[in-house]
């Protein structure tokens, strides 16, 4: 199995720790994961700024893995929002591709698939395989699992598990052994960059989103966009101290992969007392 690998921006800077989880899961899997010049997808700023910009820089990284042919895996909710809305675009819309084939100087084929590394781990190389590979099952850890806004909607693009109420996250973390609990707020808005104009705003989003993890009896959130764990883990009351999880550092656990502490070094609510007390890390 072959992927185009798109890390994104934030995998190479502020979530360093989900570019290395990633990788180590997707070697462990036997998954190969191939790169070239890729470039930033221009996520919020480029969509708020100019509409062809936005377009064609997801656009020139959708030409990049057609080169390879290969198709394309991208961890960041956000990246892989914007990549698909590009690719639809370009589907559907012919005005719009010419003139994006014209400044980015390729011809769209419309033979690459784009897909979360969620949607790629469960829907093509199954969870049943993860779980044949598991060596310590994630034993006593009770979880929510927080989908954020852009990895299923809309539903219309990304095509991927329910807009409303996803399960796909939570059936996996499950089968690796973590107590899953249900909860309401699984694609409620962590705020993301109204952080930075809008503090108080901010505050208020992910305290309650804290409040009602550890009401439904979690321990830890668990996520799958850089934007999401961050801003749980930042914006926060000192009371609602419960780490958030990237979802391959939890694979990464149940596979049996060490993990350095440098990694969980990185968070900004240490994940480490939670683990050694269930002697899921040393």
């Amino acid at each position: 199995m072959r992927f185009f690998y798109y890390p994104g921006c934030s995998l190479e800077a502020t979530a360093k720790e989900y570019d290395y989880s990633a990788r180590k899961v997707c070697q462990a899997l036997d998954i190969e994961l191939i790169e070239s010049d890729w470039s930033c997808c221009g996520a919020t700023s480029a969509h708020s700024l100019n509409r062809m910009l936005s377009i064609a820089l997801p656009a020139r990284n959708i030409s990049l893995a057609q080169e390879m042919g290969s198709d394309i895996l991208a961890p960041c909710s956000a990246c892989y929002n914007r990549l698909k809305r590009t690719d639809k675009l370009l589907r559907e819309d012919e005005n719009t591709r010419l003139e994006i084939e014209d400044i980015v100087e390729f011809k769209y084929s419309g033979n690459i698939q784009i897909y979360s590394l969620l949607e790629a781990l469960v829907k093509i190389y199954g969870i049943k395989n993860i779980v044949q590979k598991m060596k310590k099952p994630l034993k006593g850890l009770k979880v929510v699992c927080y989908y954020g806004c852009m990895l299923v909607r809309p539903p219309e693009v990304t095509n991927f598990d329910r807009p409303e109420n996803p399960v796909t996250m939570d059936e996996l973390i499950s089968e690796l052994g973590a107590d899953v609990k249900m909860w309401s707020y699984k694609t409620e808005c962590c705020g993301a960059h109204q952080g930075a104009v809008n503090a108080k705003f901010t505050y208020h989003l992910i305290n309650n989103l804290l409040e009602m993890a550890m009401e439904a009896g979690a321990q830890a959130m668990v996520t799958t966009c850089p934007l999401c764990q961050s801003t749980l883990e930042m914006r926060r009351n000192a009371e609602y101290n419960i780490p958030s999880f990237y979802f391959t550092e939890l694979i990464e656990l149940a596979l049996g992969i060490p993990v350095k502490k440098i990694w969980f070094d990185k968070h900004l609510v240490n994940p480490l007392p939670l683990l050694q007390s269930l002697s899921l890390a040393s």
